[in-house]
C-alpha cells in the first residue's frame, strides 16, 4: 500500500533537516579543529632587523699555536658606519686577529658571529663572499700595473662572444669610485706605483668597496706614511664608514686612531687591555695605555728610585 503524498513530503522535509544538522555539526568540528591546529602552531613573529647589531661579531675568540696562545679570551664588535680601532704593541696579536677575520686562520676557541650566524671561515676567499675585505699594508697591489687593471684585478669585466677585455667601462667605472672617494685621476692608465702611498690606499680601499664589502679592515695603513699622506688615508677611513662600511682600523698610533675612531680596542700579549667607546675615553687616556699605563708609571718610580 503506497505512502500517502503528504506523509512521504514530511518524511523527506526530515530527512533533509537531519542531513543539514550533520553538515553543520561537521563544519562546526572543522572549525574546531582549525582553531585547536592554529593554536598549537608554532607562532612566527617577525622583526625588523636591527640596524645598530653587529656585521662581525667576536665572542670569547682564541687562537693556539701548538703550545702558544696568541690570542685569549676577544670580545669584539664591528658595527656598520662606525670605525672599530685596534692598537697594541708588536707582538700583542694584532695580526693573529686580523687573519682570523680574513679567514686565514680559523680560531680554535669562542665564536665568530658574522650577520649573527657563526662563521669559521676555512679561506680568505669564503670571508671575501661574507663581505669582508682586507687591505694589507703591501695593498696587494701591482706596482707596474695600471690603476684600472689593479682595480679589477681578478675581476675583470668582459664583452662580446670573444669574451674581450671591456677597458673602456673598466676605466671609467674606475674613475668614478676613485672620484666619490675625493680623488680625480683622469689618467688611469698610469702605472700605480706612480701614485702617492696615500693615493695607492686609495684605490685598495675603493677597490674593496665597489666589490661589496660590508666589513674593511686596514693593516696598519699609516704605518709607512708621512704626516700629510697619513691624514689623506685618515680622511679615506672616515669616508669609508659614512658609506656604511664597518671598518677595522689596526694602528700603532693613537693620535690617528682617535681622529676617526668609535670605538677602541688594546691588546697586549694577546688579551684585551681595553675595550672603550669614544665618549668614555680621551686621546690622553688612549696614549697612556698604549704606552703602557700601569707598567710605565712602575717603570717612572723605578728610574727616579735609581736616581
Amino acid at each position: 500500500m503506497s505512502e500517502p503524498k503528504a506523509g512521504r513530503v514530511a518524511r523527506n522535509e526530515r530527512i533533509e533537516t537531519s542531513d543539514d544538522q550533520a553538515g553543520r555539526v561537521a563544519a562546526r568540528d572543522d572549525e574546531l579543529a582549525g582553531r585547536v591546529a592554529a593554536r598549537d602552531e608554532p607562532r612566527i613573529e617577525t622583526t625588523e632587523p636591527d640596524e645598530t647589531a653587529p656585521v662581525i661579531q667576536l665572542q670569547g675568540v682564541g687562537k693556539t699555536y701548538g703550545t702558544v696562545r696568541a690570542l685569549t679570551g676577544i670580545d669584539l664588535a664591528v658595527r656598520a658606519g662606525e670605525v672599530t680601532c685596534v692598537l697594541g704593541d708588536n707582538g700583542a696579536g694584532k695580526s693573529t686577529l686580523i687573519k682570523i677575520m680574513a679567514g686565514l686562520h680559523e680560531h680554535t676557541s669562542g665564536t665568530m658571529l658574522v650577520e649573527g650566524t657563526p662563521r669559521k671561515f676555512g679561506s680568505p676567499r669564503e670571508a671575501v663572499e661574507a663581505g669582508i675585505a682586507t687591505v694589507y699594508q703591501d695593498l696587494a697591489l701591482a706596482p707596474l700595473m695600471s690603476v684600472w687593471r689593479n682595480f679589477f684585478l681578478a675581476h675583470e669585466l668582459r664583452k662580446g662572444p670573444l669574451r674581450l677585455l671591456d677597458s673602456a667601462r673598466m676605466k671609467q667605472i674606475t674613475r668614478d669610485e676613485l672620484a666619490k672617494m675625493g680623488i680625480d685621476l683622469p689618467d688611469v692608465d698610469r702605472p700605480v706605483g706612480s701614485l702617492s702611498g696615500g693615493q695607492r690606499q686609495c684605490v685598495a680601499i675603493a677597490r674593496a668597496i665597489y666589490f661589496g664589502a660590508k666589513v674593511l679592515i686596514l693593516d696598519e695603513p699609516t704605518a709607512a706614511l708621512g704626516v700629510k699622506q697619513s691624514g689623506v688615508v685618515l680622511k679615506y677611513v672616515a669616508r669609508a664608514a659614512e658609506s656604511g662600511l664597518g671598518v677595522v682600523f689596526i694602528t700603532h698610533n693613537p693620535h690617528h686612531a682617535f681622529l676617526v675612531g668609535d670605538h677602541f680596542v688594546i691588546l697586549k700579549l694577546g688579551e684585551m687591555a681595553l675595550d672603550a667607546s669614544r665618549d668614555d675615553i680621551t686621546v690622553e687616556q688612549l696614549t697612556e695605555q698604549m704606552a703602557g699605563g700601569d707598567e710605565l708609571a712602575e717603570l717612572a718610580h723605578e728610574l727616579r728610585a735609581d736616581a
